[in-house]
C-alpha cells in the first residue's frame, strides 16, 4: 500500500501511538473502525508497521565498512554502562565522527542501517542503544516504546553525552564529532549541541523537540541543519519561537521543510517514508559533516 492511498486520519493515529502510550493492539482496533471508499482502517494501520528486513540499505558485511558492538562506561547514566552499535569504515584512519541517535524505542534495525551508511560515506559511526542498560532493544518497537519510556530521563540523556564523549575520544576518530538523530534522537542531537558547545562541531537533527528557552539556545555553538516535515503539527508548533531564539543569539542554521512529507519521512521501513526527501536531507547532512569534522 503506498503512502498516498492511506487515510490522514489513520496517520494521525499512528503518530499518536507513536509518541504516548498506546500500544499496538490499541491503534489496530481504532484504525479498524474507520473505513474510507470501502478499506478498511485496519489495512491501512498494518501497512504503517515498521519492515526492517526490506529496508536495509547498506550490508553489515560490506567490504566498505567493519560494524561490531561496544561496551563503554557511562557514569551518571541509567547504569554506569552503555552499549553502542559502532562501524567504521575500512579505509585508513583517523576519521570523522557521527553519533547516530534513535527514536523512542531503543537502537532497532533501521538506526543501525544509518549508522552504516554513514560509515559508508567515510565517517566512524556510533549508535548507541540508549536501552542497554535495561537489556537492550528488545527485538520490537511496542516494547522498547514502553522501555524507553519508563527510563529515567535525566540519565538515559546522560547516556548519550557520555557516548558523544566516547566516540569523540575513540581510537579511530579525527576528534571532531557530528551528531544526528531521529524523533527523540532530533530532540536529543539538539540538547547535545546545548549542552556539548565546542565539543559538538554540527548537528543535523530530523523532526526532533527544539530545546526549551533562550538561555539553552545561547549555549549552542555547533551549526545546524534542522529538517523538518511538511505535516507535522507536534514538532512545527515549537519552530516559531526555537528560531526566535537562534536568531537572537546569532546562532548558524538552516532549517529544511520537506514539501508532501509528515514525520518519519526518513524512515525507509514504512509508507511514511519520502524517498526524494529522505534523498535530499541525507545530501545535506552529508554536506554538512564533510564541511565541518571531515575538513577546517
Amino acid at each position: 500500500m503506498t503512502a498516498q492511498e492511506i487515510d490522514q486520519r489513520i496517520y494521525d493515529l499512528y503518530d499518536e501511538y507513536c509518541h504516548s502510550g498506546m500500544d499496538r493492539r490499541t491503534f489496530l482496533q481504532r484504525a479498524s473502525k474507520i473505513t474510507i471508499a470501502g478499506v478498511s482502517g485496519l489495512v491501512m494501520a498494518q501497512a504503517l508497521l515498521p519492515r526492517y528486513a526490506e529496508a536495509q540499505t547498506i550490508s553489515f558485511t560490506d567490504k566498505r565498512i567493519k560494524a561490531t558492538y561496544v561496551d563503554y562506561s557511562s557514569p551518571g547514566g541509567t547504569s554506569g554502562e552503555m552499549r553502542g552499535y559502532l562501524v567504521t569504515p575500512t579505509t585508513d584512519g583517523p576519521h570523522p565522527a557521527v553519533l547516530v541517535i534513535h527514536e523512542n524505542r531503543g537502537l532497532n534495525p533501521y538506526i543501525e542501517d544509518v549508522a552504516r551508511r554513514f560509515a559508508a560515506e567515510g565517517f566512524l559511526a556510533l549508535a548507541p542503544d540508549g536501552l542497554s542498560p535495561v537489556g537492550g532493544y528488545p527485538g520490537n518497537d511496542d516494547d522498547g516504546k514502553i522501555l524507553q519510556k519508563s527510563l529515567e530521563q535525566s540519565k538515559l540523556k546522560q547516556d548519550f553525552l557520555n557516548s558523544a564523549s566516547f566516540l569523540k575520544d575513540h581510537e579511530s576518530s579525527n576528534g571532531k564529532l557530528g551528531a544526528t538523530g531521529f524523533c527523540w534522537g532530533g530532540g536529543t542531537t539538539n540538547f547535545l549541541a546545548v549542552e556539548m558547545g565546542d565539543d559538538l562541531k554540527a548537528g543535523a537533527p530530523f523532526y526532533g523537540a527544539a530545546p526549551k528557552g533562550d538561555d539553552a539556545v545561547a549555549r549552542i555553538t555547533a551549526p545546524l541543519y534542522i529538517h523538518s516535515a511538511e505535516d507535522d503539527k507536534r514538532i512545527n508548533a515549537m519552530w516559531p519561537d526555537f528560531e526566535t531564539a537562534l536568531k537572537a543569539n546569532g546562532k548558524g542554521y538552516e532549517r529544511f521543510v520537506y514539501e508532501g512529507t509528515r514525520h518519519g519521512f526518513h524512515n525507509n521501513s514504512t509508507p511514511r517514508y519520502n524517498e526524494g526527501a529522505a534523498a535530499t536531507a541525507w545530501e545535506r547532512t552529508v554536506k554538512l559533516f564533510n564541511e565541518t569534522i571531515r575538513t577546517g
